[in-house]
């Protein structure tokens, strides 16, 4: 199997790292980024520590990756199908058991696992992925059923360097706390800006015979993103997250960094 290649760092990121984790420097340019590297830099981030940073913070979590395949023998694989599809416009062509969800594969096989596993029952919205343009709920679907597909995950988003609107938007608004829906809520608020502008109408939907605004209502976005759950609750910052983008006008913050205050 091919090898592949761990992204450069640009130069940029090399300060980024030497400024806050001189420690780690010789190990990231060395081995690349891994899960302990980012946990340290979002502790920093709780901490306020990336603030004099965040263009360098921002553009390296945009960076997409490209993982290896995990390395499965076929012959412990029990009712083995092959799977031929396209992840974040990347063909992938692997055999998984017949039975396995979607998120697995992608967690498992995959090493995408921005999409997390929160209830594996349906309920919760954090394995959101946008499948040929729809949002599906990854853990009740079967990767086989996506032959020939295309699946996109919240690390086939951005562009580069370049974060994807709805993204930039979540930063913007503080739409996360904990971050562990986030993925999901942000895969499912771009699907459901795809399917306004589709016209698709929801249960709140007023008239489904007419068409739908150029600016959901902000009862219409609670009602698309209900399925989407955040334990934190976040929601208003969510909310005003995705009217702004959905709507391609501003959106006032609802709340304000500590030295904005006014005595």
């Amino acid at each position: 199997m091919k090898k592949d290649t761990k992204p450069e760092l640009t130069e940029q990121e090399k300060q980024l790292f030497g400024e806050l984790m001189p420690e780690e420097l010789a190990e990231i340019v060395e081995s690349g980024i891994n899960r302990r590297h980012f946990l340290k830099l979002m502790s920093l981030s709780a901490a306020g520590l990336l603030a004099n940073h965040f263009l360098g913070a921002e553009q390296l979590f945009a960076r997409s990756y490209e993982p290896p395949l995990s390395e499965f023998a076929n012959a412990a694989i029990e009712n083995g199908v092959n799977l031929s599809l396209k992840v974040n416009n990347s063909a992938k062509q692997l055999m998984v058991d017949s039975r396995m969800t979607l998120l697995d594969t992608l967690r498992e096989r995959l090493q995408l696992t921005g999409s997390k596993k929160g209830c594996d029952h349906g309920q919760c919205g954090a394995c959101t992925v946008i499948v040929n343009g729809e949002r599906v709920l990854s853990c009740l679907t079967l990767a086989a059923t996506c032959q020939g597909k295309s699946v996109t995950t919240i690390e086939g988003l951005a562009v580069g360097s370049e974060l994807h609107p709805m993204q930039s938007a979540f930063l913007k608004h503080d739409g996360f706390q904990c971050g562990f829906c986030t993925p999901g809520q942000i895969c499912s608020a771009v699907a459901l800006v795809k399917e306004a502008k589709d016209g698709q109408a929801s249960y709140v939907t007023a008239d489904v015979r007419k068409a739908l605004p150029a600016t959901l209502s902000e009862e219409e976005i609670r009602e698309r993103m209900s399925g989407n759950i955040c334990r934190c609750g976040a929601y208003p910052n969510i909310v005003a997250a995705i009217k702004e983008v959905q709507s391609g006008k501003l959106v006032a913050q609802q709340f304000l960094f500590a030295g904005n205050l006014t005595e």
